[in-house]
């Protein structure tokens, strides 16, 4: 696949904080961890995958802003593009030796994501999009599965644990899809949740209470693999709600309207 100038940039800086989220990977009983909230960890690898993440796109372009997991969110002087980063997402699988973890970072320009690069260091496994663009596993063209029933269907999901969500909610949304579905899944990963939905691994995806940076590269693939992405009514955009779900055109009507419903 042909990459513009700005998509070779996220990739190698993807690429470069991979490389020391592996070699922390391999060392991961001596890092330093705390706690931001009850089952919530930061460790020392997010905060040095982060900046070097920061250093490499400022590097290239040194007026767009930032929306970061760990530090926050930085205003550019270029006020029409930010960077959407979060340095490890799956933190919590990291921490415990479990290879479902990924960069993520997107490009918003005025508003709109425009790039994103997913990368899971481990898998060895690159996805990229850009809009208008399709979207790409390792430079091959990825779609979203073409299963039409959730009899038929993988479905992913995140499940809310200590000290997060609202757990009656959950599991009273969970019941009439797992009962109808041909699996649950739960990888701790949102942006590998999506990332594997574009490439037709997983058929449909929900959960609430994400933050921008867990999903904006994650709904670029999806809608450029050909499928859809919204807040759990259908008609709002996730990236400006508190829940997403996703799927193919009739799975994510078949979510949307389950959900609704709960």
């Amino acid at each position: 696949m042909a990459r513009s100038a700005l998509l070779n940039v996220m990739v190698q800086a993807a690429t470069k904080a991979a490389r020391a989220l592996s070699r922390d990977f391999g060392e991961v009983e001596n890092l330093q961890v705390s706690m931001k909230g009850p089952g919530d960890f930061v460790s020392s690898a997010d905060l040095r995958a982060e900046k070097i993440l920061r250093e490499e796109l400022s590097r290239v372009r040194p007026g767009y802003g930032f929306l970061m997991e760990e530090s926050g969110e930085t205003e550019g002087t270029d006020k029409a593009h930010r960077w959407i980063v979060d340095p490890l997402d799956g933190t919590t699988n990291f921490l415990h030796a479990l290879p479902l973890f990924a960069v993520s970072i997107a490009l918003e320009r005025d508003g709109d994501i425009v790039a994103g690069v997913v990368f899971n260091p481990i898998m060895n496994e690159l996805f990229v999009a850009e809009k208008g663009a399709g979207a790409f596993l390792n430079d091959r063209r990825i779609r979203v599965a073409q299963r039409r029933d959730l009899s038929q269907s993988v479905i992913t999901t995140g499940i809310p644990h200590q000290g997060r969500g609202n757990h009656p909610t959950y599991l009273r949304e969970l019941a009439p899809i797992m009962a109808k579905s041909a699996g649950i899944r739960r990888t701790g990963s949102a942006a590998l949740d999506l990332a594997w939905l574009a490439a037709g691994r997983f058929d449909g995806f929900f959960e609430r209470g994400l933050s921008r940076w867990d999903i904006a590269a994650g709904v670029l693939l999806v809608s450029e693999a050909g499928g859809f992405a919204t807040d759990y009514t259908g008609r709002k955009s996730p990236l400006d709600s508190n829940s997403l779900v996703a799927g193919n055109v009739d799975i994510h009507r078949a979510l949307v309207d389950s959900l609704s419903k709960s």
